[in-house]
């Protein structure tokens, strides 16, 4: 699933865009392809998975209600025990060598 969040520039929304992005890329990982950011004007605050408009302005904004959303979207996948990254390997990515 591809996550486009389009977001007007000159109303100052990229600091929540990119915190949103965040919080995708935290919740989903690799069980979504990607979440972009698309620059643009005249109030747009908009998301949407694989086209499809999942929150725009002026609804109310909830990031809660976004994840939930792009939660049902997505199939489902089971992942074999003990399958992703381990505490270590998180350290290690993150420059933490010990």
């Amino acid at each position: 699933m591809n996550i486009e969040i389009e977001y007007c520039v000159p109303c100052g929304y990229l600091p929540r865009a990119t915190d949103a992005q965040t919080k995708l890329l935290e919740t989903f990982g690799n069980r979504i392809e990607s979440v972009s950011l698309k620059t643009g004007r005249k109030g747009v605050f908009t998301f949407r998975a694989d086209g499809e408009t999942i929150y725009e302005k002026p609804e109310l904004f909830n990031i809660d209600a976004i994840v939930r959303r792009v939660e049902e979207l997505l199939p489902e996948v089971e992942f074999p025990e003990g399958a992703g990254v381990q505490a270590e390997g998180r350290d290690l990515l993150a420059g933490k060598l010990s």
